[in-house]
Formats: C-alpha cells, sequence, structure tokens
C-alpha cells in the first residue's frame, strides 16, 4: 500500500544523505551544498517538510577503523561512527541555516526527537541514533514514524545493482524492483560490523518490509535528481515498491 500524505496539501519526505557524497575526494563540495538547499527550499515552496538524515562517511570509518585496534566492542565503535554522522549533520544544517531554510536548531538524537522538530520546521537534519544500525535504518524508520509520503536514499551511485558495480563490471541496475529482491541482494538484517556499508542497510530493509514502505534509490551527488524524486516527478534512479 502507498504511505499517504500527513494534512491536506503538506507532505514529508525523509532522505537519507550518504555520508559518501561529503568526502573529500569529491569535487565542489560547496557547490553539492548549496544546491542541497535550494532543492529544501523547492520542497518548502510546494509546501512540503523534509528530514535529512546524513551519514558518517570517510570520518567515521577512519575514526573506526583507529580505535579498532584497541576496541573490541561493536558498539563501541558504531558510537564513534555516530559522532561523525552528527558532525555531518551539523555541517549540512548550518549550511541550511546560513541559507535563511527554516532548519531545526540543533541535531536530533533520537526519532521521537526529529518527529517533534519535523513537526514545528520545514527541514531537520540528523545522523544517527544509537548503535546496531546505520541511517539508512534510521531514515525508514523516521520515515515510518512520520508517516512520509516518500523514503529516499541518496547514495554515490546511480541505482540498485545486481552486484557492486565499482568491482563487477557485469553488475545490472535495475529502474525498479520490489523490497523482497532487494532483501535478496542486502541479505539478513543482521548488523555485523561498525562503519559497514551496502547499497541499503538490511536492517532497514526489513523495517520498510515490516511496514509496506517504497523506497527509492538515486545518485545523491546530482541534486537534481533528488529535486525531481521529492517532486514526484520521473527520475533516475531505482524504485522499490512494497511488493
Amino acid at each position: 500500500m502507498s504511505r499517504p500524505r500527513l494534512g491536506v496539501t503538506m507532505a514529508v519526505h525523509i532522505v537519507a544523505l550518504g555520508g559518501s557524497l561529503l568526502r573529500p575526494e569529491e569535487s565542489a563540495r560547496q557547490a553539492w551544498l548549496t544546491r542541497i538547499g535550494e532543492v529544501m527550499q523547492s520542497s518548502i515552496d510546494h509546501g512540503d517538510k523534509v528530514g535529512l538524515v546524513v551519514g558518517g562517511g570517510a570520518p567515521a570509518r577512519e575514526g573506526i577503523s583507529l580505535a579498532a585496534a584497541v576496541i573490541d566492542d561493536v558498539a563501541l565503535l558504531d558510537e564513534i561512527g555516530i559522532s561523525a554522522t552528527r558532525l555531518n549533520a551539523t555541517i549540512v544544517r548550518s549550511t541550511l541555516a546560513a541559507a535563511g531554510i527554516d532548519v531545526a536548531a540543533g541535531i536530533p538524537h533520537s526519532i521521537e526527537e526529529a518527529k517533534a522538530a519535523i513537526s514545528e520546521h520545514d527541514v531537520i537534519v540528523m545522523g544517527g541514533t544509537v548503535p546496531g544500525h546505520t541511517t539508512d535504518a534510521v531514515a525508514i524508520t523516521l520515515a515510518i514514524a512520520t508517516n512520509a509520503a516518500s523514503c529516499i536514499i541518496a547514495t554515490n551511485v546511480t541505482h540498485v545493482f545486481s552486484a557492486d558495480p565499482r568491482t563487477d563490471p557485469n553488475a545490472v541496475a535495475y529502474d525498479s524492483m520490489t523490497l523482497a529482491e532487494l532483501a535478496i541482494i542486502t541479505g539478513p538484517a543482521e548488523h555485523k560490523a561498525a562503519g559497514a556499508s551496502s547499497v541499503i542497510d538490511p536492517i532497514g530493509v526489513a523495517a520498510a518490509q515490516r511496514e509496506k514502505l517504497a523506497l527509492a534509490v538515486l545518485d545523491g551527488r546530482q541534486p537534481t535528481i533528488l529535486e525531481a524524486a521529492l517532486a514526484g516527478r520521473q527520475f533516475d534512479g531505482t524504485r522499490i515498491s512494497p511488493d
């Protein structure tokens, strides 16, 4: 089933922004941040609200790698990764605030805080919450909690692929698929290691399956694609239906 919009004209959209989108090797990061602000303003102008959940990217992986030499506790390593997500979220939030967007002050540390903040502001920005899952799962959980009109995973690949396209030249890109088909690719709903990365967190995929929440995966390096998806237009990426 499709998830209804909140209110008569307003919809909530949740977007997971992969931390890789802020990494040093990505060119023109300042221009990208400016465009994300413009995309947020476009959604606001349509009467919508947006929740951004930002991943940890390189700072999370580097911090976890450094600490892993002396810490043998996945939950503690997760906490380091969560701190990195909140740093990245602060960068995004501060950029939006500087652009004059009504973005909630501070970075929510829980789904409950985020849900309350999005009821009062046009945009909220957050990172991780607690150990045991990635920000993809946080975004999906927030989408469920806010009865969001859409849940978009904006990452550094263009689609969901049958295999990692960076290592498998025969990987197939999917324009559409079901959550059940996605679950086969992402694997069991388990959190095995801090800093682990897949196209979508399998724990989040399992939650989406339980709640019949449609997802979308797209290239977050191209804000125009995200803007189209938020506006309900056709976009280049993967549409993932409940069944």
